[in-house]
This record gives structure tokens, C-alpha cells and sequence, in this order.
């Protein structure tokens, strides 16, 4: 056992090195820059609208909704499209002052915002929910442009941020964050189990303003559930979905930082993408998509959107995943940080589906079993792909993102050690 363990270790240390310099194949460079596309031509560009920046929860169906996850992701493609060259600096920068001084009016619930909202009016849509991590994923790409652009830019962040009262979502005895709150029901859910809500935590520590900042005891309250498939033991969500061993490393860069439990959530989440990557790979025979692809995730199906696909291990014993065959590309490019040469094997095969491939690149999911492919892009899928294989490319969000003072405070509040 030891030598297995020191035997990963030294891979991961290996592929820690190799993260940061890598040149994009010409399939890796479309979905790349149709990424960006997306979240710079679906936001609300209307000047004189209150909804400005605010940029669609999905395209083209459910035109005039946005999401605030969405507008998170949006606001880093910002910094990543000034970056790479396909916009200038003054046309970034012009994009995040209007669409920060849209959040800074938008209705709140002590800096936590809906879900949902009208892309014009900026107001609450579907009766949608005061929703935690969404407020987390629209906090940290408001902290990433706001620190790459600077002056401004960064003081609006900043305003945005330190507004934001942690504890009034912390329930007062259990120590869990609420999953959500609306006005007609109260608090809703808790994040009690593993899954995407890591940032919450470190953004929720690292607050300057002290009566809004957490305790360390809020981090070190959820459930850590170990399994593993054909591979190194790990700390599994519940539904097993990729996604939630995705988003947090977005933006924060776990690899050489430990908790006081010893664990690392980077090399956490090579172990929950390889057990993905086995699970289709063992059952290839019984789904056509998993002979050309893997990445269970949350995303469309023939049936509608499910956020309940996953692979084992899950729950307590193994049965809270689905599974229907439907892969989203985002499942393995949000992981290829993570299992590079496993991520870009999936994406060259599916740059071989005409079907699947759009203004955007790559479309959200597919079933070849249904001969099904969706129909609509998903601004959180089409993120999570775009700021990962920035990661890859060049450490980009990574760099930017772990140079903000608060992120550095907030995991040394929380117990975290920087060890090289």
C-alpha cells in the first residue's frame, strides 16, 4: 500500500510540473475559443439595460434567462478572451465595469443573489432561489476580472465581495452553509455531504470583514465519504457527478495545499476522474457513447436535464448515480487539469460527430445509443471547459485567482498548508 501511495504521489507530482505549458491542438483550440464565444456573445451587450453583462443560463432555449453561474464563468472568459488576443484589453474592461455595476444593483439577500434572472431586467426569474454556490461561482470570476483589470474594476469587486455575509447562510447549530433560500419558504438544503461548494468556504474565510467570516469548524463539518473504483481511495460526492470534483479547482489551485485532515482535493480529483474514466471504460458494452468517450456528468438527455448522472462510487453503498449512456464533452475537458491524455482522447473523438458540433464547438451532451444530440449549449458546461483548458494551457485562472489576498487568507483560516 505504501508503495502504491508513494508511486501516485510521484505521478502527481509529475503531472503538477507538466500543467502550465502546454501548446492546444487544433480540435483543443476550436472548443478553446468557442468557449469564449458563448459567454462573450450571449451576455446582454444593451448598454442601457439594467440587465447589461448579465449572460444566458443556456443557448438557444430559454432565451432572456441568465444565470448568475453563467455570468461568473462569463466574467473570467473576459480576462481569458483579453488574454489569448480575441478581444482587445479596453473592450474587456468596458464588459466588466458594466456588468459589475449590474451586480452591484441587483436584488440580494446579504450579497448571496438569485439563481435566475431576466438577462434585461437583472430582476428574480422563476421564482428561482437564493442559491449559495452560484453566488460563489459569480464571486469568483467578479474577484478574477476585478484583480487582472485593477483600479476600478478591482474596487467594485472588492465591494461586491465584502458585502457578502457568510454567517447568515451557516445554520447556527449544524455548521453546514444552506444550500438555498427564497422568501416564500425559508432556508432550504445543506451542504453536509462532499460535492462543488469547496470555494464557498475558502471565500467565506477570507472575508476582511469579521463578523461575516466563517469559523474553520464550517469547513471541517461536511461528510467526507471515502470509496474508489479500480483505483486510489478518494472523497466522492454523492451522485458520483464529475462536475463536483470540477468547479471549485476552476479558480483555486489545490495542488500543494493540505487541510489539517492531510488532504489534498487536487489529487482527490485525479482519483474521482480516473474512477469515472474506468467506469465507462468497463462499460463501453452496454453504451455506445462510452466506446468513444467518458465524463459522466450532469447535463441534457433524451429525457431532459438530469444533475443526478454520475459513476461510483456514490452515496453510502453505490446507488445514488444514474446512468443512461449520455455523455457531456464538458465531463472529461472539465478534467483535463487533472487526466490530460484521457480528456483530449475523448475530445478528438468527439470532433468526429458533425452532429454534436456548433457556433460554439462542441454542444452540450450525446447519447449514441438514442442517436440523440442536444440541441443547446450550457453556459456552466461551456465554463467549466473554457477555464480548465486555460488551466492547461498556461495556469491562466490559477494564477490570477491565487494571488487575491482574500483566497490566500481564507485557506490559511481554514487550516490549509502550502507544501511544495
Amino acid at each position: 500500500m505504501f508503495r502504491k501511495a508513494f508511486i501516485f504521489s510521484i505521478l502527481l507530482f509529475a503531472l503538477t510540473l507538466s500543467i502550465g505549458a502546454n501548446q492546444l491542438s487544433e480540435n483543443l483550440m476550436k472548443e478553446y475559443k468557442g468557449s469564449f464565444l458563448y459567454f462573450w456573445e450571449q451576455a446582454n451587450a444593451n448598454e442601457n439595460s439594467p440587465g447589461y453583462g448579465l449572460i444566458r443560463d443556456r443557448y438557444p432555449g430559454s432565451p432572456g434567462i441568465a444565470s448568475i453561474a453563467s455570468t461568473g464563468f462569463g466574467l473570467t472568459a473576459v480576462v481569458i478572451g483579453v488574454e489569448e488576443g480575441w478581444i482587445t484589453k479596453e473592450e474587456g474592461l468596458k464588459r466588466v465595469l458594466g456588468t459589475l455595476d449590474t451586480i452591484l444593483k441587483l436584488d440580494n439577500f446579504h450579497g448571496f443573489f438569485y439563481h435566475f434572472l431576466d438577462r434585461d431586467t437583472g430582476k428574480r426569474a422563476w421564482n428561482s432561489e437564493v442559491s449559495t454556490i452560484d453566488t460563489g461561482i459569480l464571486l469568483c470570476g467578479v474577484l478574477t476580472a476585478g484583480k487582472y483589470f485593477g483600479g476600478q474594476a478591482w474596487e467594485k469587486a472588492k465591494q461586491i465581495y465584502e458585502r457578502v455575509n457568510w454567517n447568515k447562510m451557516v445554520h447556527p447549530t449544524k455548521n453546514f452553509f444552506y444550500m438555498a433560500y427564497t422568501p416564500e419558504r425559508g432556508f432550504e438544503g445543506f451542504w453536509d455531504f462532499y460535492a462543488e461548494q469547496l470555494m464557498l468556504y475558502v471565500l467565506g474565510a477570507g472575508t476582511p470583514v469579521e463578523k461575516y467570516r466563517i469559523e474553520s469548524d464550517v469547513y471541517y463539518t461536511f461528510k467526507r465519504n471515502y470509496g474508489s473504483y479500480k483505483g486510489e481511495r478518494f472523497i466522492h460526492s454523492w451522485f458520483g457527478s464529475l462536475f463536483t470534483y470540477q468547479y471549485s479547482h476552476a479558480w483555486i489551485d489545490f495542488r500543494n495545499w493540505y487541510d489539517k485532515l492531510g488532504i489534498n482535493w487536487f489529487h482527490n480529483s485525479i482519483a474521482a476522474s480516473l474512477a469515472n474514466y474506468n467506469f465507462c471504460t468497463d462499460n463501453k458494452h452496454k453504451f455506445k457513447s462510452f466506446t468513444i468517450g467518458w465524463g459522466i456528468t450532469a447535463c441534457d438527455t433524451p429525457s431532459g436535464y438530469n444533475g443526478l448522472l454520475g459513476a461510483p462510487p456514490s452515496g453510502n453503498n453505490n446507488t445514488a448515480h444514474q446512468v443512461d449512456g449520455t455523455l457531456a464533452p464538458a465531463g472529461a475537458l472539465g478534467s483535463i487539469v487533472f487526466t490530460p491524455k484521457e480528456a483530449l482522447w475523448a475530445l478528438d473523438n468527439y470532433y468526429t460527430l458533425p452532429a454534436l458540433i456548433g457556433k460554439y464547438g462542441l454542444k452540450d451532451s450525446f447519447n449514441l445509443d438514442f442517436n440523440w444530440f442536444a440541441s443547446d449549449y450550457i453556459g456552466i458546461d461551456k465554463g467549466i471547459t473554457l477555464l480548465m483548458i486555460a488551466n492547461y494551457k498556461n495556469e491562466l485562472v490559477w494564477k490570477i485567482f491565487m494571488s487575491i489576498p482574500y483566497v490566500q487568507n481564507g485557506l490559511k483560516n481554514l487550516g490549509f498548508i502550502y507544501k511544495k
